[in-house]
């Protein structure tokens, strides 16, 4: 029987939300992440990482906004027609101005940006280019979340970069770097994704996951439809039937059911822990790419990839929620397993 005092017995963090964009001042308890919503955020950012090749053939009939519209109008309708059965409260008064103001960063402004960069560089460069994403985010959790991110989670970002320029060749000799401006642009668009975890995490204490996107997808879309819906429109209507359903794939697996969960595991998780598994696109970016595309591999890759794990690995180590401690009278408890 192993016993701790009450002093060590909290895995939780404080933190303070500062002042960013109206967000005024509170406090939260932030908890460890389940291991399933560890496996199934992996399992998601897999799906993610098709996004990218998806959006070169669609580049063949629609712009980036065009591409931007209907993924993001398509994954609107259908939350729309289920928001009378939708659990939980929406948000309210400022919280709404928020999420409908995060809405046009994210669904708007920060996919036109991506899309157009994807479109200037390949899918290869730009699922290197994944990799800057988690760091970008975590970043701004600790300036604006304060968000404590200590040595274990710094090494496995290290390490997950590491793994990335490895999958890009970094030693052999047809190592590349993507054009400057390609590259500025699509980074670029990681501080409106940023703005989603940022923002979303304070929305997402006080209303329902899902409702938060639904309206934060309903102003994205509006201000899409008003930018270009005409053209969109017409774009789309010559597009052959099996992009349509890439569109689908996108709307309903990575919008719907992606960003929602996102929320889901921000609203007891680190906005840092859950970054960390972005770096499993760049792993599934290189499958995509030789299954589908088919690509060539190289040695670089591998190597890459086992970086990349033992990074996820290292970072995510100790971050994961177990069975909590017993407590026993008189100010101390026991160990699970003891």
């Amino acid at each position: 029987m192993i016993l701790h005092r009450n002093n060590a017995f909290s895995k939780r963090w404080s933190l303070d939300i500062g002042a960013f964009l109206g967000l005024g001042y509170c406090s939260l308890e932030v908890d460890q992440m389940r291991p399933s919503y560890l496996i199934l955020l992996i399992l998601m950012n897999f799906l993610w990482a098709a996004s990218l090749c998806i959006y070169k053939p669609l580049g063949d009939y629609l712009t980036p906004g065009g591409i931007v519209t209907l993924r993001f109008g398509l994954a609107t309708v259908p939350l729309l027609m289920l928001w009378p059965w939708l659990p939980g409260k929406a948000p309210r008064g400022w919280d709404l101005l928020k999420t409908l103001l995060m809405g046009c960063v994210v669904f708007m402004l920060g996919h036109r940006v991506q899309v157009w960069g994807n479109k200037l560089s390949t899918a290869g460069n730009t699922s290197v280019l994944m990799a800057m994403e988690p760091l970008v985010t975590s970043v701004a959790a600790a300036i604006f979340l304060r968000e404590h991110i200590g040595p274990r989670r710094w090494a496995g970002f290290g390490l997950g970069m590491f793994g990335v320029a490895l999958l890009n060749g970094l030693f052999g000799a047809g190592f590349q770097v993507a054009g400057l401006t390609a590259s500025l642009i699509f980074i670029s668009s990681f501080l409106c994704e940023a703005a989603y975890s940022v923002l979303g995490k304070r929305l997402v204490q006080e209303a329902d996951p899902m409702k938060t996107l639904t309206l934060a997808l309903v102003s994205g879309t509006a201000a899409n439809l008003l930018m270009d819906g005409v053209k969109t429109f017409n774009d789309a209507r010559v597009m052959p039937l099996h992009l349509w359903w890439l569109i689908a794939y996108l709307s309903v697996f990575c919008t719907a059911i992606g960003y929602w969960f996102w929320f889901v595991v921000l609203r007891e998780s680190d906005v840092n822990i859950a970054a960390l598994t972005i770096f499993a696109q760049p792993v599934a970016g290189v499958v995509l790419a030789a299954v589908w595309l088919r690509e060539p591999l190289h040695w670089g890759q591998f190597w890459g990839c086992l970086a990349i794990i033992a990074g996820l690995v290292l970072g995510l180590s100790r971050q994961i929620k177990t069975k909590e401690p017993v407590p026993q009278p008189g100010g101390e408890i026991l160990s699970p397993g003891a």
